[in-house]
């Protein structure tokens, strides 16, 4: 059961639309269970990727609603913007419009993955909202300085000629050369998704950045590791004691997420409970599915 849309976001004296894909029944859910919206990472890399969430309509009777973020996939695009368009505020207030628009402001839970992690936990802090239940955060940095700390320690330990090509573009600003490009592909094979097959919806969401890199280039930069955008000095720690739902923290051991950048959202959360993936990266919702969606779903329908 599921059903896609379109809604109306007014932002700064314009109107954009979000799009949206609901599975499962708001109406009917049981005792103990409520919506669960899921924030796709980037920023800007469309909510394909994101669709393995919707099984927990099947495993646990919870209602996901997954969502393109404007400037990305089915949702308005704004090539054009000045970069001081693209805030954190910006995409918090289209998360508050999104659960006004459902009527569920009131209970429901937040899934973050990595820039969307990021954008659940500044939302949790700084809008402090009556109706978030459950929070989990997934493959997410808790400050950019970390994340850098994190995937500049992972870069060192690629292949020398790789490793060596990425510094090399990096340093001359030549980052859309080809071999830059095949280094990236290589670190992204260890520390992004470890299939030998990527599944056709993580393949979608890069192909949508691709298609439009507006949002991601701009907030982020050119790649995973070079951290050249908006978000450079993004830093949630000094806000994270502030977060009173139960958290659930998750990342893996090959993770770019590393957990030096994860530490500080299971030191200052007051509930927090950390989960590790032993066989994953940086989706283990494709990596280990199963357990995954057993952790999760446990985690939202009876902590």
């Amino acid at each position: 059961m599921a059903t896609t849309g379109k809604i109306d976001f007014k932002y700064q004296g314009v109107t954009y639309q979000t799009w949206y894909k609901l599975v499962g029944d708001l109406q009917s859910t049981k005792a103990g269970v409520r919506p669960l919206i899921a924030l796709h990472g980037g920023p800007g890399v469309s909510h394909s990727y994101m669709t393995p969430h919707a099984d927990l309509f099947a495993s646990h009777g919870i209602p996901v609603i997954l969502y393109d973020q404007i400037g990305i996939g089915e949702s308005s695009h704004y090539k054009d913007a000045p970069k001081e368009f693209w805030t954190v505020e910006l995409f918090m207030d289209e998360l508050e419009n999104l659960l006004n628009h459902f009527g569920i402001s009131g209970d429901y839970d937040l899934v973050g993955h990595s820039w969307g992690g990021m954008l659940a936990a500044n939302f949790a802090a700084a809008r402090q909202p009556a109706g978030l239940k459950h929070l989990v955060i997934t493959d997410t940095p808790a400050s950019m300085a970390l994340w850098e700390q994190s995937t500049a320690s992972l870069v060192e330990q690629l292949p020398q000629d790789a490793h060596d090509v990425i510094k090399k573009h990096e340093a001359a600003g030549t980052t859309n050369a080809p071999e830059y490009q095949e280094a990236m592909m290589a670190f992204y094979k260890k520390h992004v998704c470890r299939l030998e097959t990527w599944p056709d919806a993580l393949n979608a969401s890069f192909a949508a950045m691709e298609a439009d890199p507006t949002v991601y280039h701009t907030m982020q930069g050119p790649s995973e590791f070079t951290i050249t955008g908006t978000l450079k000095t993004w830093n949630v720690i000094d806000t994270l004691h502030t977060i009173k739902v139960s958290t659930l923290m998750i990342n893996s051991v090959y993770d770019e997420a590393q957990d030096v950048c994860m530490l500080p959202f299971f030191n200052n959360i007051p509930k927090v409970k950390w989960v590790q993936f032993a066989n994953s990266s940086h989706v283990p919702f494709f990596e280990e599915p199963e357990r995954y969606k057993k952790v999760v779903g446990d985690f939202l329908t009876t902590a």
